[in-house]
């Protein structure tokens, strides 16, 4: 879906530049995960997939064709769900939806979409009567209506109580699922886990790592199992490789002691990107 060669970008007053040389690809079909620290280059360089943000350096291809070639059609395609929710405060949900489906050719009926996401109810009330929560699933509603091809979240669900964070995954998986294109943003490890089918951490405007979350995991983990038991009314822990679970030490250890638990060496998201940009996150 898009084809990033060689991106560089570098705002108007700054002496440096701000991306360095980014490339990279994003299937069609594909949740594509963009992750990195704050200030590492992944809002410009979503802003610049979105073409808010022009004159940069590289190539950037969009569906086949240049992104520069396109015009207003390219709006057409995508819907953009960003972290901050924007809405007229002073119109109802409904109102909001309405005003935005006006400056598309292509609309869906956005009243499953506000079942779906629980605001159904509340479709009448004024959006500066919102939670910050249902602010954030009316901006998911708002980015489907167009029915796009690709959408751009950033942070879809921060903010949201598991609940809603769980519909809010089930909607982007249904789109994935119909031929959809993601690309993602967001500092919640889990969910680029469960979501993403690849993911590039970006530090400094330079991508670090690209695989898929699985690749990852095997890369920067470690090949070994931790397992606790009890022993003479202790707890002992012992580590074994993966060769050496095949040999009768380990079977006789699990067949003979009271096991309480079992770990493998996987290591976690969030510590591969703390590991790979070398920062903490910061939710």
């Amino acid at each position: 879906m898009f084809e990033v060669k060689d991106l560089v970008y570098r705002y108007p007053k700054n002496d440096s530049d701000t991306i360095k040389g980014l490339s990279f690809e994003i299937g069609k079909g594909e949740i594509f995960g963009f992750l990195g620290p704050s200030g590492a280059g992944k809002s410009t360089t979503q802003k610049i997939l979105v073409k808010l943000l022009e004159r940069y350096k590289g190539n950037i291809s969009y569906d086949g064709k240049d992104l520069s070639q396109y015009r207003n059609e390219f709006y057409e395609d995508i819907g953009v769900c960003f972290e901050m929710p924007i809405s007229f405060s002073k119109l109802t949900a409904m109102e909001n939806l309405e005003f935005f489906q006006k400056l598309y050719k292509r609309n869906v009926d956005v009243e499953p979409l506000l079942k779906r996401v629980g605001l159904y109810q509340d479709k009448d009330k004024l959006v500066g009567e919102y939670s910050k929560g249902m602010k954030i699933r009316l901006n998911m509603v708002r980015a489907l209506l167009n029915d796009p091809k690709m959408l751009f979240l950033d942070e879809p669900t921060n903010g949201l109580d598991p609940t809603n964070s769980k519909i809010i995954k089930e909607l982007i998986k249904e789109f994935r699922a119909n031929g959809g294109t993601v690309f993602l943003t967001s500092h919640i490890m889990a969910d680029v886990d469960e979501l993403c089918d690849r993911v590039a951490f970006i530090n400094d405007g330079v991508i670090s790592e690209m695989n898929s979350p699985r690749n990852l995991k095997l890369k920067y983990g470690k090949k070994t199992v931790k397992v606790e038991y009890q022993d003479n009314g202790n707890l002992t822990t012992e580590i074994f490789t993966m060769d050496e679970i095949k040999q009768a030490r380990f079977i006789d250890l699990i067949t003979q002691k009271n096991i309480e638990t079992i770990h493998s060496g996987e290591t976690t998201l969030e510590e591969i990107f703390i590991e790979v940009t070398g920062e903490k996150l910061h939710e």
